[in-house]
């Protein structure tokens, strides 16, 4: 499935009415992992399902380059709000309206992971209209529910969801058909067969289905004590338009 990394281009794009509606949806993402987040969306773009085979992105990460300290809840979403205004702009040129379904997105995906300001984060992005896709404690548990249901706290820990997921049977081995063990680096990069499930296995369908469990669970106005919880399937269809993968 062919992917796009490239700028805003909607804006030289000016045409009738239903070559409007042809354009890509312009996706710009902020992720708080340098890499895990990264491979797993490129993967799923990659590998995925298109939910309308004529309905496709364009995505583009706007943090690549930032440095681990500028990848923090409330600093990124406070970053994609002028993302977000320029993008509009530019569809409005290209003659799109917010009606539309390429109408540009801006996600950023965070963590819990003990950071401060995770509320005023999710306000701001609310008022602002800007989409996030949270965890708690972590996005392992999101690669953990591709495994096996998990319902119980993590105590706001994310070692305890990484550990949790190396010891998934058959997690080390798609690193290696001989690996045995997986260190928390390794296991930050993203491997097919984790999430990928083989036929007649869905894996995403059944981490969607772990997740919205798990989510109903949570009665409470305040994200800090959703443990654990992942709202990632919503960036996979809502953002991306994908049906799974």
């Amino acid at each position: 499935m062919a992917r796009s990394k490239g700028r805003d281009s909607a804006a030289r794009q000016k045409g009738s009415k239903r070559s409007r509606k042809n354009l890509p949806r312009q996706v710009h993402i902020f992720t708080e992992g340098e890499v895990t987040e990264v491979q797993y969306i490129d993967l799923i773009i990659g590998r995925g399902m298109w939910a309308d085979p004529d309905r496709r992105v364009q995505h583009r990460f706007e943090n690549a380059t930032a440095e681990s300290k500028y990848r923090k809840p409330l600093r990124m979403v406070q970053e994609a709000v002028p993302v977000l205004r320029r993008a509009e702009r530019v569809a409005r040129e290209a003659g799109l309206e917010e009606k539309d379904w390429n109408w540009p997105q801006v996600w950023v995906l965070f963590d819990r992971d003990e950071h401060p300001g995770i509320p005023e984060a999710r306000s701001l992005a609310e008022q602002a209209g800007v989409k996030i896709a949270y965890s708690h404690p972590c996005f392992e548990l999101w690669r953990l529910l591709h495994y096996q249901n998990y319902t119980s706290t993590f105590g706001g820990v994310c070692g305890g969801a990484n550990s949790k997921l190396r010891q998934q049977p058959g997690f080390a081995q798609t690193y290696g058909k001989n690996v045995k063990n997986v260190s928390k680096d390794q296991s930050k990069h993203v491997k097919p067969d984790q999430i990928l499930g083989a036929e007649g296995n869905n894996r995403y369908s059944a981490a969607k289905n772990h997740a919205k469990k798990i989510n109903n669970g949570h009665g409470g106005a305040n994200p800090n004590a959703w443990d654990p919880y992942t709202d990632v399937w919503c960036f996979v269809e809502k953002g991306l338009l994908l049906s799974g993968y």
